[in-house]
């Protein structure tokens, strides 16, 4: 009996640490690559907003020029939820597949539709009105795009490495923002800045057209995942449910942080440096994707940690970070305003990030039966950032006009880990479950 329950517990072993097989890991490779280039598409906006604000949103006064474009921006994600319900209901019926391939379409339509616009100086209202136009196709794509391809992901993962394959996702969200930063920095460092303000501001969301359909090819030739292939039709068809609702609320306040932190750290932060801490533009698009390429490359060794202390301990000890660091290091940037500390700051906030997304994409997919997975996790998460997360930028530059402190938002990022921390202390350890 003991030889016998010896050889069980080192088959369970083998299959934990079995590797993805080929078509896995081809599956893989074409939602991260798809992945990159939505998220490089729908991030652009943030790092060109200065320019945007004067282009489509002129006022007399800066700071209501600014509050306009973040607001539009924030646009994108108010429209998030539907899309998460719709496509990602869409995943759930017909599969991950014919979802991820809509996502890339519509979210490819919208960035070039940005950069096509002419400025409110020639076509006038018509101007800001198409920009916000394009933001709701985007901000659509995006509330299936995260749900779905966090699905597949997970899905394909293979048995005890959950954490590992579900943190590419979120490595390949963070290089989508890193290639829209560094491109954006990049424009900065290549031109004039009167070129830039002209035409040249465009070359990122251009660019964004041109290699959609790298990521349309990949996502076109994959195959489903094993888990929904598997999924009983009636299970699948009764997804609307009290329990789905509760499960998608649950994932709203996991959520909360994750989105917060991101769009403040990460989009809003080059927005912050130049305009509260002083540095040019391209030194605080550079200090920015310094922060994305840590945060590329920690959120795989996090979650890979995930597998094997469990998702609790480091998602806990993000929001314990979350609690006590950002009004020190915002003090900090304000108070030595120079490159060196910007960097140094962004990359500590990065790896607390880090902490977060390496376990993050499978703990929250882990919540989540496969039958409802897509439309649930989407809907929870997707309502979590158009209210929180969206318009984190605008909330951080109000209250920053409000209460006459450039440390404002850091009170913001505080109270989204106290919410956070809350939610993940009351939810069981999924780490070492199989997926339902």
């Amino acid at each position: 009996m003991k030889d016998s329950g010896r050889l069980h517990e080192l088959s369970t072993l083998s299959k934990l640490n079995a590797p993805a097989n080929p078509q896995a890991r081809r599956a893989i490779l074409a939602a991260v690559v798809g992945n990159v280039l939505e998220w490089y598409d729908f991030a652009v906006y943030a790092y060109m907003a200065t320019i945007i604000a004067k282009q489509f949103f002129p006022a007399r006064e800066e700071i209501t020029s600014l509050l306009s474009t973040f607001a539009a921006f924030g646009v994108g994600f108010v429209v998030r939820p539907l899309g998460g319900i719709v496509i990602g209901r869409l995943g759930d019926v017909r599969g991950r597949k014919a979802a991820l391939v809509l996502t890339i379409v519509l979210m490819a339509a919208g960035t070039v539709m940005i950069g096509l616009v002419p400025a409110y100086a020639s076509i006038g209202i018509a101007a800001p009105l198409l920009i916000v136009i394009a933001r709701l196709l985007q901000g659509f794509s995006a509330g299936g795009e995260w749900g779905g391809a966090t699905a597949f992901i997970v899905e394909w993962a293979p048995p005890g490495q959950r954490g590992l394959y579900g943190s590419l996702q979120q490595s390949s969200v963070a290089l989508g923002l890193l290639l829209g930063s560094g491109i954006a920095a990049a424009v900065s460092s290549l031109f004039s800045a009167a070129i830039v303000d002209d035409w040249a501001w465009r070359i990122p969301f251009l660019l964004g057209g041109l290699l959609a359909p790298i990521g349309l090819y990949m996502r076109r030739n994959i195959e489903e995942t094993p888990a929904f292939a598997g999924a009983s039709p009636q299970s699948v068809s009764s997804g609307v449910s009290a329990s789905g609702m509760r499960l998608a609320a649950r994932a709203l306040g996991f959520t909360v942080l994750w989105t917060v932190s991101y769009y403040i750290v990460l989009s809003y932060m080059p927005t912050f440096l130049q305009k509260q801490v002083g540095l040019p533009r391209t030194q605080a698009l550079w200090a920015t994707s310094s922060g994305l390429l840590l945060l590329v490359l920690a959120a795989p060794l996090l979650g890979w940690c995930s597998d094997r202390i469990g998702r609790k301990p480091l998602l806990l000890g993000a929001c314990a970070a979350f609690l006590v660091l950002p009004y020190p290091l915002f003090a900090l940037m304000l108070s030595r305003p120079s490159l060196d500390t910007a960097i140094a700051v962004q990359l500590l906030l990065a790896l607390v990030i880090a902490v977060f997304s390496g376990p993050g994409p499978a703990a929250i997919a882990e919540i989540f039966p496969t039958p409802v997975r897509s439309t649930w996790m989407s809907a929870g998460y997707s309502v979590a950032v158009a209210v929180f997360g969206g318009f984190a930028p605008f909330i951080a530059t109000w209250l920053i006009a409000r209460t006459g402190s450039a440390a404002a938002p850091s009170f913001y990022v505080m109270a989204a880990a106290a919410v956070s921390m809350v939610v993940i202390a009351g939810m069981e350890e999924t780490a070492r479950k199989p997926l339902r």
